[in-house]
Order: structure tokens, then C-alpha cells, then sequence
């Protein structure tokens, strides 16, 4: 059976259903992925017609939600705006992601900002908008990058195997819930950038499977580029299609994204690129769609949406 239950096609609107691609920055749809033997998962067409209506989001635990996938069958719609406002948020802006429920509402998931001090790109995710500390309660993970920018690993709120704190049986070493990898563009080509996401696949009981590293060598980077596969998904962004009479890349995204941007994406597994796990676009000068579906979390979302945000020279 798909990992990812069924999706309804009827959730979109007939306008949105009408509405046709723009310049890498337009509308999209859903499907689902398989178990694979070593308890990862592939994306699946097969999904359920009969699936009754989306489930509900509960939220009575945050700091619990956002570490756990999205409900099977339905779309988490976010939007993520970005404060440069203040004294050095023009260089170290602060991120929050909201969930759009279907009545309106907002409601506040996620922060994430740039550590100042760090000699690589470091942001620091809280489920509390005015503690973006290390340190605090509030702490659920954080985005990390190589000297380059071009490699990105994501954390939970676990001890760092490497410094005290760390329990005899290990159990409290941080998870690598996510990494992302963008290719270089040596040749300084400003089309889309090429990017690839892993993450730890799911067992048969729809829980992550847990990847914690002790050294470099056991990271999800290192497993993917030495191709050890076993109990990890490698996903890509959606190629655009060239459009003569926009003269621009167009993905379709459904209405949830409205201005044309290179860094506009969708996150997609090759076993079915119509099952859009992830889509990330610009809507407005500091506003940007962030929804996401299973097996993605909200922290692993944001995490690939603030590195999109990083400068990366060596991709531009």
C-alpha cells in the first residue's frame, strides 16, 4: 500500500483548477509514494478516489507537530514571511512560518534566523517566535551549511554526538531529519538552480526512521554521495518547462504561488513527479507559499525553504 494514502483532486477550486502556468511561479498537484524493502518510500500514483475529506491538523502540541509528517492525504499550506525590519534584520532576517487553515486563519509553526557568529550558515528553528536561542526551551532544530553553500543538513534538538551532554546509550543523540544539496553552476547559468533533498524514509508504521550519526561518515550526505541508500529517500526539485510565449521556466502551481522567481520550486521523488511533496514560491516581496505533504514535517519544510533563502555564489 502507498505511504502516502490519497489525495483529492477536489480540494482545489475550479479556479485554481482553470488557471494556467506562469514564469517559474504557478500551480500544482498531488499523488503518493511506496514502501521500499528497506523501509524507505517512493512516491506511488495509485491514490485512494474514496478518501473521505482531509483529516483535521491538531495542533494541541507544537513542538510534537512540527516534527511529525504530514497527515496522509492532505496538503499542509503555509506561508512563510521574512522581517528585515530592525537594526541588522536587513542582513540576519527572521523567518516564521503560519499554517492557512481552511478558514482563514493563521497559525504561527515556526521561526528561523541566521546565527550571526557562525563561520558557515547556521539558522536556529524555535517553535517560539521570541527565543531564537540555542539554548531555550523553545529549540527544535537547525539548518547548518558547508564553507560553500552549496550542502545544507538539518538537525532536531538532539545532543551534537561529538560534545558532553550525550547519554551512555545514546539515546538522546540529535537526528539529521533532512539535507539538501544544490549543484554548482560553475558556467554561471541563471536558470533554475538544480537541487536534491534527502531524508530519512518511513517505516511501515509511518514514523521516520532514525538517523543519527556518531561522525561525517554516517550523515545523510555521506550516505547518499557513497549511494547507501538503505532507509533513505532522495528527492529532486521538478524540472520547468521552457515556455516560448512567457519566454521564461514555468512550473504549475495551482494559484498558491503568483510572482515569477528563480528560486520557485517543487520537491518531487522521480518514481512520480506528480506527487509534489514540497512546493516553495514567492507570492509577494516577503511573503512566500511553503505547503507541504507527507512524508515531509514542518521543520524539515522550513529548514528547505531557508536554504533556498541562503546566497549560494557557487549556484547562482
Amino acid at each position: 500500500m502507498g505511504i502516502s494514502s490519497s489525495v483529492s483532486y477536489d480540494d482545489f477550486s475550479d479556479e485554481e483548477q482553470e488557471s494556467e502556468s506562469q514564469p517559474v511561479a504557478t500551480p500544482t498537484t498531488t499523488v503518493p509514494p511506496q514502501e521500499t524493502s528497506n523501509g524507505a518510500s517512493k512516491p506511488n500514483a495509485n491514490a485512494n478516489a474514496n478518501a473521505a475529506g482531509p483529516p483535521q491538523v491538531d495542533i494541541d502540541n507544537l513542538e510534537e507537530f512540527v516534527l511529525k509528517p504530514a497527515p496522509q492525504g492532505h496538503t499542509v499550506k503555509c506561508r512563510i514571511t521574512r522581517d528585515k525590519k530592525g537594526m541588522d534584520r536587513g542582513v540576519f532576517p527572521t523567518y516564521y512560518l503560519h499554517m492557512e487553515r481552511d478558514d482563514g486563519k493563521k497559525v504561527f509553526l515556526l521561526a528561523g534566523r541566521k546565527r550571526k557568529k557562525s563561520t558557515t550558515s547556521n539558522y536556529l528553528v524555535s517553535v517560539d517566535a521570541t527565543d531564537l536561542s540555542r539554548g531555550g526551551e523553545s529549540y527544535v532544530g537547525k539548518l547548518r551549511s558547508n564553507m560553500l553553500g552549496t550542502k545544507f543538513t538539518v538537525y532536531d534538538n538532539g545532543a551534537n554526538p561529538l560534545k558532553s551532554g550525550v547519554m551512555t546509550d545514546g539515546s538522546n543523540v540529535r537526528q539529521e531529519i533532512a539535507a539538501i544539496c544544490y549543484e554548482t553552476n560553475v558556467l554561471g547559468f541563471k536558470g533554475p538552480r538544480k537541487m536534491t533533498v534527502i531524508i530519512p524514509g518511513m517505516t511501515l508504521d509511518h514514523e521516520r526512521v532514525a538517523i543519527k550519526p556518531r561522525n561525517d561518515s554516517e550523515s545523510l550526505l555521506s550516505r547518499w554521495q557513497h549511494r547507501n541508500m538503505d532507509s533513505i529517500l532522495e528527492l529532486h526539485n521538478k524540472t520547468p518547462v521552457w515556455n516560448d510565449d512567457t519566454q521564461s521556466y514555468v512550473l504549475n502551481f495551482h494559484g498558491r504561488v503568483t510572482q515569477a522567481s528563480v528560486k520557485n520550486f517543487q520537491i518531487v521523488h522521480d518514481n512520480d513527479p506528480e506527487y509534489i511533496v514540497m512546493q516553495f514560491g514567492r507570492v509577494a516581496e516577503d511573503v512566500f507559499t511553503c505547503d507541504y505533504n507527507y512524508p515531509l514535517c514542518a521543520v524539515q519544510a522550513f529548514s528547505v525553504a531557508l536554504s533556498s533563502f541562503d546566497g549560494k555564489l557557487a549556484c547562482e
